[in-house]
């Protein structure tokens, strides 16, 4: 069956790794902080200035004055440090990143990525979308395979703004883990009771399958 947003960050929490420092993006990203493994050393950033995140604070445990680029209330690890804007984009441009996370509303095949746009639709602005996938060099997109029409949202070429251009590396979403290769969305992993049928059913990129592709392990 499909993944739940918890599992989806669940799986993508397999890809980071020990000193690893980690942008987590707005959306099931912010969730993978909750899954990482106890034994290894990871830095979560927030690009509202923050640097050490933990796991959401329980009920009742909330800090209003603790959040992240989401607004939502987080905890805050040993060592953990708070900085302006300016800093904090610094680290990003500066490539002081190693992981990105982000949600993604439409990905190409190509690796292209639309996040922050529906045309008609009033927003603020692209937000620190732009710099993060300007500047990262390993990026990762959490995102529901399909739109609520049951429409792919994992095509041959984006339909929304882009955000940034052949910058992904890897999709992992309620129903696959795919990698962007040169000549489309590499199979890689499925969801636990998930057929490949339907998998290719829901994508309309080209999709690249070799072999007997494995179910996910969390």
């Amino acid at each position: 069956m499909a993944l739940s947003k918890e599992q989806i960050a669940k799986r993508i929490a397999k890809e980071v790794k020990d000193g690893y420092y980690v942008n987590l993006g707005i959306g099931i990203p912010t969730l993978v902080a909750n899954f990482v493994r106890e034994d290894i050393n990871v830095e979560f950033q927030s690009e509202n200035g923050v640097l050490g995140m933990g796991p959401f604070p329980f009920e009742g445990e909330e800090d209003p004055d603790l959040i992240n680029a989401g607004k939502q209330t987080i905890t805050t690890l040993p060592g953990a440090s708070f900085f302006d804007s300016a800093m904090s984009f610094s680290m990003i441009r500066g490539q002081h990143v190693d992981l990105t996370i982000l949600g993604a509303m439409e990905v190409s095949e190509l690796g292209d990525i639309a996040n922050w746009k529906i045309p008609g639709v009033m927003v603020k602005g692209m937000g620190g979308a732009m710099d993060l996938v300007a500047s990262a060099d390993n990026i990762i997109v959490a995102m529901m395979h399909t739109n609520k029409a049951g429409e792919s949202k994992l095509l041959k070429k984006c339909t929304l703004p882009l955000t940034g251009v052949g910058c992904v590396k890897k999709v992992v979403t309620n129903l696959a883990v795919l990698e962007i290769t040169k000549n489309g969305f590499q199979l890689l992993e499925r969801a636990p009771g998930v057929s490949v049928e339907e998998i290719v059913d829901a994508t309309e990129g080209n999709l690249i399958i070799n072999g007997k592709i494995p179910e996910m392990v969390f």
